[in-house]
C-alpha cells in the first residue's frame, strides 16, 4: 500500500480515480447483454455482478472514511478489538459480500451502475481535495480476513488507494472483451 512516511500524492489518486471511472464506463458500454451474463474467472459472479462488486468497493469508501474518523482517534486497543470482532464475522461477511452484488446488479442495472460510479468518484474527488494533510496519517487496525488489500493497520492515505487496487484486481477476473487490458 502507500508509504505512510511520505505524503499522499493527491494528483496520482485523482488520476487513478479517473482511470477507473473511464475503464468502468468502457467496460459497461462495450459489453452486450449476453456478455454481462457470462461467468467470471475465479468468482461465482457473472460479469455484471462483478462490475457491481467493483463499484461497491468505491461506495464503501464513505463508510470507511467515517470509521476512520471515529476509530482512528481512539486508543489503538479499541480499534484492534473492533478489527478482531469484524474478522470473527468473516463468514457472514462473505455471504453478504457475495449476495450483495447478485441483488445489486439486478436492482441497478447497467445504466444506473454507470451513474452511481460517476457520483461516487465525484464524491471521492471532492473528499480527497478537502482532506487535511495531517489526516492522511490517521491510522486504525483493519480486519485483514475481509480483503486481500487490507493490512493490520491502515492509514487514510492507504484507504484512498484501496478501491482502485480492488478494482484492478477484479478487472482481471472479468471475461469481457477489453482491448485495453
Amino acid at each position: 500500500m502507500t508509504d505512510t512516511s511520505s505524503p499522499l500524492d493527491r494528483q496520482a489518486v485523482h488520476e487513478e480515480l479517473e482511470r477507473a471511472r473511464a475503464t468502468f464506463h468502457r467496460l459497461l458500454d462495450d459489453a452486450g447483454t449476453a456478455d454481462l451474463r457470462w461467468s467470471t474467472e475465479g468468482t461465482r459472479w457473472t460479469n455484471e455482478q462483478l462490475l457491481f462488486h467493483m463499484l461497491f468497493g468505491y461506495i464503501l469508501m464513505r463508510s470507511l472514511l467515517v470509521l476512520f474518523r471515529i476509530f482512528g482517534r481512539l486508543p489503538r486497543g479499541v480499534g484492534r478489538g473492533f478489527a478482531r470482532l469484524l474478522d470473527a464475522g468473516t463468514k457472514p461477511f462473505d455471504v453478504v459480500n457475495y449476495l450483495g452484488p447478485v441483488g445489486g446488479a439486478r436492482v441497478l442495472g447497467r445504466r444506473r451502475m454507470g451513474t452511481a460510479f460517476d457520483r461516487v468518484i465525484a464524491f471521492l474527488h471532492q473528499r480527497l481535495d478537502a482532506e487535511r494533510e495531517a489526516d492522511f496519517a490517521l491510522a486504525m487496525p483493519y480486519p485483514t480476513r475481509w480483503d486481500p488489500f487490507f493490512r493490520d493497520v491502515m492509514t487514510v492515505a492507504d484507504l484512498y488507494r484501496y478501491p482502485t487496487q480492488h478494482f484492478d484486481f477484479h478487472r482481471a477476473q472479468l471475461t469481457l472483451t477489453d482491448r485495453d487490458r
